[in-house]
């Protein structure tokens, strides 16, 4: 008689366009018995964010095809962006209840995940960790800071690594290399797919922008400071590249400065689409021949809006800062890479960019073809099936 497939437990903040169609995969196709426990009801229902500055929910389903439960959150302002913005009291009756063998927990940063991560030691529930830090433009960790989280990782058994900079943020803080596990972010390959409806829309879209003809250069995201659009566009008006348009899609604090910057540049194609829930983004990524992300700091933990362009075939101008860059955009191979702490950097790069384009874009894009196709869910359960399976060896 073959075991029972091990009961696995996650706790997420609350539901992530990009994170329901993997349980969901994972519920359907995978060897694991899934429940999710989620700490907030956003993304479901209609929440404020404030770096878009928009109200919306996600028009895509977010709960189907797996089974999950929402944990009663009673912080007096409900939210991620503050450490009792999740107050979970019944969290751990609920996860007893359910009797998981592990608990896969996302992050650490509430008051519900530390009670958590006490709960599970008492309990002797082995916990995985899944987080995407780096440490990419922080330079050494302080131990004031290497210490605590030393101390924290601890009480782990296991870590679904997102990629190659998560990974030496998790050995710098002393996880053994031995709990390490290749768990890599990914999008829905198959929601991002070139049909003939996202084509049709993505051609309705050029036209209506003027664009028939040009050669796009897409910016999608949030529309702050540490993205740096400001950056882009400065550097697009130096370059003004011949039969090419910039488009931003987004809203955020820098709207308006950018809609003034590119006032003063008539001459140049610069277009503004607003906010675009997930059904639209698919049509977005197919009017550009390049996508950029040139984020600074280190607040880019990975830019999933990369995977979600390379799985469309548009390769991808990255910062050496953004979490993704050394697994997935290889300058002069998948894509290009900048250094956002040196002047002129980003301005060369796009002219790199557009000049290889010229030459090599059918190469370009089936190189980005092959980077892409192994971060996939699937790929992604392979990698939490191998955590799981260290966590009970064979006896």
């Amino acid at each position: 008689m073959s075991p029972a497939p091990p009961r696995l437990a996650i706790v997420l903040s609350h539901p992530v366009q990009y994170y329901s169609p993997w349980f969901r995969w994972m519920a359907a196709r995978s060897s694991i018995n899934l429940r999710v426990f989620y700490l907030w009801n956003a993304g479901v229902e209609r929440t404020r964010d404030p770096q878009f500055g928009k109200t919306f929910a996600w028009d895509v389903d977010l709960l189907s095809g797996y089974e999950h439960e929402f944990v009663p959150n009673t912080a007096r302002r409900p939210g991620t962006d503050h450490f009792a913005g999740l107050r979970n009291p019944t969290l751990t009756a609920r996860l007893e209840a359910w009797r998981p063998d592990a608990v896969l927990v996302f992050g650490y940063n509430y008051a519900s995940h530390l009670r958590l991560i006490l709960w599970a030691r008492l309990a002797g529930r082995p916990l995985i960790f899944r987080g995407d830090s780096h440490l990419l433009g922080r330079g050494k960790l302080p131990w004031s800071k290497r210490l605590p989280l030393s101390l924290l990782y601890r009480q782990f058994d296991a870590f679904a690594c997102v990629g190659e900079a998560n990974r030496d943020y998790f050995l710098t803080c002393g996880v053994p290399p031995k709990k390490i596990f290749r768990v890599p972010h990914c999008v829905d390959r198959a929601f991002f797919t070139a049909t003939s409806e996202a084509l049709a829309e993505a051609d309705r879209l050029r036209a209506s922008l003027g664009l028939d003809g040009k050669r796009i250069i897409l910016f999608a995201g949030k529309l702050v400071p540490a993205k740096q659009p400001r950056e882009l566009l400065s550097a697009f008006i130096e370059l003004a590249p011949v039969g090419t348009a910039l488009v931003f899609v987004g809203d955020g604090e820098e709207r308006s400065a950018l809609e003034t910057l590119a006032a003063t540049h008539p001459d140049l194609p610069v277009r503004f689409l607003p906010f675009a829930n997930q059904t639209e983004m698919p049509a977005r990524y197919l009017l550009a021949d390049l996508f950029s992300l040139p984020s600074r700091g280190h607040y880019e933990t990975w830019g999933l809006a990369v995977n979600e362009a390379m799985h469309l075939g548009v390769p991808c101008l990255v910062s050496n800062r953004v979490g993704c860059q050394r697994d997935l955009v290889t300058d002069g191979e998948t894509g290009w890479v900048f250094d956002p702490n040196q002047p002129g950097a980003l301005t060369a790069a796009l002219r790199r960019a557009l000049g290889d384009l010229d030459h090599q874009a059918a190469l370009f894009r089936a190189r980005v073809a092959t980077r892409i196709a192994d971060y996939t869910y699937e790929a992604a359960s392979s990698g939490l099936v191998r955590a799981l399976g260290s966590l009970f060896p064979a006896s």
